[in-house]
């Protein structure tokens, strides 16, 4: 006698093997309803009762499915274009995040991502806010921008997200934006990691700090000066850091700001630059005879700031990878238009210190245009 099993009974050994995953056809046989509605229900689209929902979400859970979302999107042929919003600046930095995303766009093609790259006026946030506002009408699947959070700003992302357009802050957190995700490091760690450098390489004192920041309204900045201040009054109390001096985005306001600071309190023993302006700063200095006198502590790897590590102009750089951070970005933005969960851990931005003695080779790439 051969036993021959019945293919009902295989089929749910088989599926108890794991070796079978429901589909969406078991998802509206389990609850009911049609493919059409399993269909709607997955993908977040209007006109189902909260009732069917519900019959829809329990049969997903009681079946175990787990959505393909790949090949869902493969199916459909979806797209996913991505503005991002970076101000129009001359800054080295910018200009080196954008070049990061686009490389990281190029590499994403393949998960038929695009990366819009956008350029507002640095201190108009009715421009930017103009600009946010008709991002809906091209398609978009999602928006990361780094800017100040003002209160125009704080409506237009609001409008966004109540739209359905994921939003996500990068460098600069936007927390009062209702934003999606913040991309970037922990920057009042990074101003308190500024101000544990700054105090030992001063040996605690006794002597004054001049502060320089861009705009106190970007979050980064101020974050970056609470987490310093923290650090300088409990462990430091022997160094006074001074009041911040923004400087807009402007060499010459730098220059001027600082030169006028030095000429009045001779007591400046240290510089911390929580923002661009390295050229500025350390062409002011040479300018004073003061290149090499003081401890510089600034914020991000770039190539002028290379370049004054290499020379002892300036003392550390707190960086974060730029590579990490343009990457993650895609990641994040993509999980968002997906609904799809995130690798927390795979999303940290870490906060890195280079001095002369560890800086990093420069990629070969960037060689070729240095040389």
């Amino acid at each position: 006698m051969i036993d021959v099993p019945h293919p009902a009974a295989d089929s749910r050994a088989t599926e108890h093997e794991g070796q079978v995953r429901p589909t969406v056809n078991d998802i509206a046989r389990e609850a009911g309803v049609s493919l059409a509605t399993v269909d709607r229900v997955l993908n977040d689209r209007p006109g189902v009762r909260d009732k069917t929902i519900r019959a829809v979400t329990e049969a997903i859970e009681k079946l175990g499915y787990v959505r393909d979302l790949a090949a869902a999107n493969l199916a459909r042929s979806r797209s996913y274009p991505f503005a991002i919003m970076l101000p129009d600046t001359e800054s080295q930095f910018v200009q080196t995040l954008a070049d990061a995303l686009e490389t990281a766009g190029k590499q994403a093609a393949t998960s038929r991502v695009e990366v819009r790259l956008h350029r507002f006026p640095a201190e108009d946030p009715h421009a930017l806010a103009a600009m946010l506002a008709h991002l809906p009408d091209d398609d978009y699947a999602g928006v990361a921008l780094m800017a100040p959070e003002t209160p125009i700003l704080r409506d237009a992302v609001r409008s966004l997200r109540a739209k359905g357009l994921p939003v996500v802050a990068l460098v600069s957190d936007l927390p009062n934006t209702d934003r999606d995700h913040f991309i970037g490091i922990d920057n009042r760690a990074a101003g308190r990691t500024a101000g544990v450098l700054m105090g030992r390489f001063l040996g605690g004192g006794p002597g004054q700090v001049m502060v320089l920041g861009q705009s106190l309204l970007a979050r980064d900045t101020i974050e970056r000066r609470r987490g310093f201040d923290e650090v300088m009054l409990r462990d430091f109390p022997n160094i006074e850091p001074l009041q911040t001096l923004e400087s807009h985005g402007s060499g010459q306001t730098l220059r001027q700001i600082v030169a006028e600071m030095l000429v009045n309190a001779p007591d400046v023993r240290g510089i911390y630059a929580m923002g661009d302006g390295h050229r500025a700063l350390t062409q002011t200095l040479a300018g004073l005879g003061l290149s090499g006198e003081l401890t510089v502590i600034c914020h991000e790897l770039t190539p002028h700031a290379r370049a004054a590590l290499e020379t002892g102009e300036i003392s550390a750089v707190i960086t974060q990878n730029l590579g990490h951070l343009a990457r993650s970005t895609l990641r994040v933005l993509r999980a968002k238009a997906d609904r799809a969960p995130l690798d927390e851990g795979q999303e940290q931005i870490r906060i890195e210190i280079v001095l002369r003695e560890n800086l990093p080779p420069l990629p070969e790439a960037a060689q070729d245009t240095a040389a």
